[in-house]
C-alpha cells in the first residue's frame, strides 16, 4: 500500500508539470522555440489568483473563469508585442533570448509588486483528503489532476474539431506549406501561444491552491516543465501531460525511497538519459535519426 501511495502522491505532484508542460509543448509546436519563461508566467498568474482570493474573496476554482481568459489575452499581446516578428526568423535564438528577458522582467515585477515574501492560500477546504483502501488522497491535489486532464482534453479537441486547430497542427508539421496553402500563419501562431499561455493561467490557479510560492520559483518550474517534455515528447500536448505525471512519480519515488536531496539530480539524470537514448521522447513522433 506505501508503494501506491507513493504513485498516486507522484501523479498529483506531477499533474502541475503536466499542464505546464502542454503548454510549452503547444507553443514550440508551432513556433519552434523553447519558452523559457513560461514557469514564472504560472508564477504571475498564482499571484493574481493569490490577489483575487485575498482581495475580492473569490475561491481560486472561480478565478479560474476570470485568469484564463485573461492569460490568452496576455498571450496575444506578448506574442503581437514581443515574438511576431522573432517567430518568422529562422533563428530561433532571438525568441528564446526575448523569452529569457521576459522571464526575468515579469519575476521583478513581482518582487516588486507583491515583495520576496512566499505566498500561499489558506483555503477552507483545503485539509480535506479522501480515504480509503489504506491510502489518503489531497482533494486539493485531486482536483488539480483533473484541472490538468481537462485542459489537455479540451486543447486536443480543439486540435482535432476546429478549423482552426487543423490549421494549428498543418503549421506544426511544415509552416511554409500551410502559408502556401492560404492559412495565415501569424493568426495560427499566435492563437497557438495564447493557449499555451491559457494553460499557465490554469496551472496558476493550480500552483496557487497547492504550493507556496515567491517570485525566484518560476525558472526551476519551467526547468521541470522542459524535463516532462522532454519525456512525454516534443509537439504532444498528451504526451507532454502524460511526461509530467511520469516526473511526479519519479519525484517521490525517489524522495520517499531515497532521499529528498537526491530528487534534482535524479530528475536531470532522467532528462539527460531521455534526450540520448530517446530524444523523441516516449510518445513523441517517431522519425529518421540523421548520423553524424
Amino acid at each position: 500500500m506505501t508503494f501506491i501511495q507513493v504513485v498516486i502522491n507522484g501523479l498529483l505532484l506531477g499533474s502541475m508539470y503536466g499542464i505546464a508542460a502542454a503548454g510549452l509543448s503547444l507553443i514550440f509546436g508551432t513556433m519552434r522555440i523553447i519558452f523559457l519563461a513560461q514557469g514564472t508566467v504560472i508564477v504571475f498568474f498564482a499571484f493574481v489568483t493569490y490577489w483575487l482570493f485575498v482581495k475580492a474573496h473569490i475561491d481560486p476554482y472561480i478565478c479560474l473563469l476570470i485568469v484564463v481568459p485573461f492569460a490568452f489575452l496576455v498571450g496575444l499581446g506578448l506574442f503581437y508585442a514581443l515574438f511576431r516578428k522573432a517567430a518568422a526568423l529562422e533563428d530561433k535564438n532571438v525568441s528564446l533570448l526575448l523569452a529569457v528577458g521576459l522571464m526575468y522582467l515579469i519575476e521583478n515585477s513581482i518582487l516588486k509588486v507583491w515583495s520576496a515574501s512566499p505566498r500561499g492560500l489558506d483555503i477552507s477546504y483545503s485539509g480535506i483528503s479522501l480515504v480509503g483502501g489504506g491510502l489518503r488522497v489531497s482533494v486539493l491535489r485531486l482536483i488539480l489532476l483533473v484541472l490538468a486532464l481537462v485542459s489537455a482534453f479540451v486543447v486536443y479537441m480543439f486540435l482535432k474539431k476546429t478549423r482552426l486547430g487543423t490549421a494549428v497542427r498543418a503549421a506544426s508539421e511544415d509552416m511554409e506549406a500551410t502559408t502556401l496553402q492560404g492559412i495565415n500563419s501569424v493568426w495560427v501562431c499566435a492563437i497557438s501561444f495564447a493557449i499555451g499561455i491559457g494553460l499557465a493561467g490554469v496551472a496558476g490557479v493550480g500552483m496557487a491552491t497547492v504550493y507556496s510560492f515567491d517570485y525566484q520559483f518560476g525558472f526551476s518550474f519551467a526547468i521541470k516543465a522542459l524535463v516532462a517534455l522532454a519525456l512525454g515528447g516534443l509537439g504532444n500536448v498528451f504526451g507532454a501531460l502524460a511526461g509530467g505525471l511520469i516526473l511526479g512519480i519519479i519525484e517521490n519515488l525517489t524522495a520517499f525511497y531515497v532521499s529528498i536531496s537526491w530528487i534534482e539530480a535524479v530528475s536531470y539524470g532522467v532528462f539527460i538519459l531521455v534526450l540520448i537514448f530517446l530524444p523523441q521522447g516516449l510518445f513523441g513522433r517517431r522519425g529518421v535519426v540523421k548520423k553524424v
